[in-house]
């Protein structure tokens, strides 16, 4: 009983720690009620501000939290050099360079690049001394602080996963998570395996649980269930166990969308229980490991599993490091059972006394009630903010709405016209930016528009207006115009609480289309691609069938449009069930005319495309047979190279005939596939570690040359060459060389 209240145990769920640390009542009995039993707290504990204050501020084994804030400090500092931007700072921040950006204030902007690799150097030391438990008060202060500086300087980069290391990192702030394993333990005996406040555990614990159970509720949407939102992920390697027993479409609605559903909704309640905790941490680690592969979502998926320890006892270091052996145990964390007692902490010295509390610990216990509050309010604000919302709502990154939405974008364009002149002209979508996700925001376009018709008088065309035709599909929906092309979005007025009113509705309507579209394309053969259009009454759609389409035409599958060739100056009308071809190498343009939006399809073969695959299997069939002897014709000059080995690069470089360098290059490239996917544990790890080093090294050797220009200045441009090359561990190109690679790249532009 002794040693079951000195730290050893914990109640039965993970909330809340109830032990008395009083030494005279070790030995009394106590009976615990069934709800202290599941939930480590009595009802008597929530009846009062009082009672509420002082098990917010029970005094809790500092063990687990310690070894998470090593473990998120840690990740955050791999984190730092990946997915915060260290590696390339450089390209994305260069002094000078016109680029657009979309800051959440557009008065907070970047600093000169030197500064901004400065701004990351704090940043990383932050993480470290949080890691290391140093100057812990000062590393939470240097981490957040410029983390919150990057995170609200680009709203393009925002995510789910970005934003909650920013609420951990704030959190851990607050709390007392340097009093285990920490270098500040060492410095000051005085906290060295001291208590931590139980409400330091309640954040965490409930940040978590918020995580996963809003997630599943936003996967409640009807896109989710029905299995719209994720289905390409059904072919990933990763669900081919699955495949063995169910077909695609069946792995795709039960294993992708149902799996991901259900895993959400209980995560944190299977979590939270010890009965149930062991299922919870293997399929939660299971779940992360997969989007580990599938998604590109940095130290996320490793953060989450960090995190799962916290619902455990707060004791488990203890017992864990304790059966190591005993001459590590001068480098491992303490094992010893009694943590000290912390001012921090409410203690109950004669258990039918009232304990004494502090203003300290009431502030404690309101700003955690407030933070909590807010963080379940902030996923449902939308209706405040709604100058965010667009088709989804808010901006995406604090909703948890993660893995909802899928799109596709299969027409931008950009037209500006001459306030002067009118002159009319269009621009490449993109240009002057370095981000893709201005097309789906209204916000972030009306940014963009504001920082082109900043940028194009350089070039001459006088206050600009400046107009978007932008074309997406939502969870396999139709295409169909996301904002208004009529607006000049430069003039339009925007805010942040008021809905948009240049933002197009989304055809939810036109939903129950979805299965159709699987019919027809299950219809089709492998060669015949189908785009699927809706559009709005009085509006038009304009087109260039480029020269590689053959056999393009339009069918009307709801609706009534005109189509408008624009060379012969025709016009057809056409009905639901009626379809035309239209020439390749033209512009046509289709008008909705009837009163509800029309829904019509491309239907085309990539006729180049076809030639070319049919020329790689000549070539492949007529390879095979110089190998195995049967070609008994000489090859001519330009099929020579045909004989070398796969994958030779010489071959390749010796042919002449570009399709016979095409091909030589594609299996190459096949080649390489292959030996990848074939390779060993070993070879991947080493693959691995050899692309963190690279991508860790650059990041450290820019960030050194930008210290040294700092402090003595910028040196020569061709020192400075040569010391960037050194940084991307390559030799700086010669121009020809340049110009060679260019070439490459125009020339392999079909691939």
């Amino acid at each position: 009983r002794r040693s079951e209240v000195s730290g050893l145990r914990e109640p039965r769920g993970a909330g809340y720690d109830v032990k008395d640390t009083d030494p005279k009542n070790l030995d009394m009995p106590q009976t615990k009620s069934k709800m202290e039993k599941l939930f480590g707290f009595r009802k008597e504990d929530l009846t009062s501000w009082h009672s509420l204050v002082s098990l917010l501020n029970r005094p809790t084994d500092p063990a687990s939290l310690g070894i998470f804030r090593c473990l998120f400090g840690l990740l955050m500092v791999i984190d730092i050099t990946q997915e915060r931007g260290l590696s390339h700072l450089d390209y994305k921040y260069l002094d000078g360079a016109p680029v657009c950006r979309f800051p959440l204030f557009n008065v907070v902007q970047p600093l000169p690049m030197d500064w901004m690799y400065l701004v990351y150097v704090v940043m990383f030391f932050g993480a470290l001394g949080i890691m290391l438990g140093c100057f812990y008060r000062l590393s939470c202060l240097m981490f957040i602080s410029t983390y919150w500086y990057i995170f609200l300087l680009d709203k393009t980069a925002w995510n789910n996963h970005s934003y909650l290391y920013g609420l951990i990192g704030f959190q851990l702030t607050f709390m007392d998570a340097n009093r285990y394993w920490s270098i500040d333990g060492l410095r000051r005996p005085s906290i060295r395996n001291a208590h931590v406040p139980l409400w330091n555990y309640t954040l965490l614990r409930t940040q978590i649980f918020i995580v996963y159970f809003l997630a599943g509720l936003k996967k409640l949407d009807a896109d989710w269930v029905e299995g719209y939102s994720m289905s390409y992920l059904a072919h990933h390697w990763l669900f081919d166990p699955f495949k063995v027993i169910l077909p695609v479409e069946l792995v795709n609605l039960l294993v992708v969308h149902g799996g991901g559903l259900i895993l959400d909704l209980t995560a944190g309640y299977l979590l939270f229980f010890d009965a149930t905790r062991p299922y919870a941490f293997f399929f939660v680690s299971y779940f992360h490991c997969m989007n580990s592969q599938l998604f590109s979502i940095g130290m996320f998926s490793y953060t989450m599993m960090a995190s799962s320890p916290l619902f455990c006892y707060t004791d488990w270091p203890r017992r864990f490091f304790a059966r190591f052996p005993a001459f590590l145990r001068a480098v491992l964390p303490l094992t010893s059972p009694d943590p000290q007692p912390s001012t921090s902490c409410v203690y109950n010295e004669i258990q039918s006394t009232t304990p004494r509390l502090k203003l300290k610990h009431k502030l404690a216990a309101i700003f955690t009630i407030l933070y909590i509050t807010e963080q379940l309010f902030l996923p449902y604000s939308h209706f405040i903010t709604q100058g965010y919302n667009n088709w989804t709502n808010g901006l995406y990154g604090y909703s948890w709405d993660m893995m909802v939405h899928s799109r596709s974008h299969q027409h931008v364009k950009i037209t500006y016209k001459d306030g002067k002149t009118g002159e009319i002209g269009y621009l490449n979508p993109g240009v002057f930016t370095q981000s893709r996700r201005w097309k789906d925001h209204g916000d972030m376009l009306k940014q963009y528009a504001t920082c082109l018709n900043h940028f194009l008088p350089r070039y001459n065309i006088s206050d600009p207006e400046i107009y978007f035709d932008i074309w997406v599909s939502i969870n396999e929906r139709f295409q169909q115009r996301i904002f208004d092309p009529r607006v000049d979005v430069v003039k339009v007025d925007w805010s942040p609480f008021r809905p948009n009113t240049w933002l197009m509705p989304l055809l939810v309507d036109l939903s129950p289309w979805r299965t159709k579209f699987q019919e027809i394309e299950g219809s089709l053969d492998n060669q015949t691609e189908i785009v699927f259009i809706a559009d709005f009454p009085g509006l038009h759609l304009e087109n260039f069938v480029s020269e590689d389409l053959g056999n393009t035409s339009i069918s009307v599958l709801q609706g009534q449009v005109n189509v408008e060739i624009v060379e012969e100056k025709k016009n057809y009308t056409l009905q639901p069930g009626e379809q035309m071809k239209v020439s390749a190498g033209a512009y046509h343009k289709v008008y909705t005319v009837s009163e509800v939006p029309s829904c019509y399809m491309y239907i085309y073969v990539n006729t180049t495309e076809t030639a070319l695959q049919e020329n790689f299997t000549k070539l492949h069939d007529l390879q095979e047979r110089v190998r195995n002897g049967t070609e008994t014709e000489p090859l001519p000059p330009q099929l020579q190279p045909l004989i070398a080995a796969d994958g030779d690069e010489g071959s390749e470089v010796n042919a002449t005939d570009p399709i016979v360098q095409l091909f030589l290059k594609r299996q190459r490239r096949m080649k390489e596939v292959k030996k990848r996917r074939e390779a060993g544990a070993l070879e991947r790890l080493e693959r691995f570690a050899v692309k963190k080093y690279s991508t860790m090294r650059r990041g450290f050797l820019m960030t050194a040359i930008a210290m040294r220009n700092l402090v003595v200045g910028l040196p020569s441009l061709e020192q400075l060459t040569r010391e960037v090359a050194f940084a991307n561990m390559k030799e700086p190109q010669t121009e020809a060389n340049q110009d060679e690679r260019v070439k490459d790249e125009v020339g392999h532009g079909e691939l």
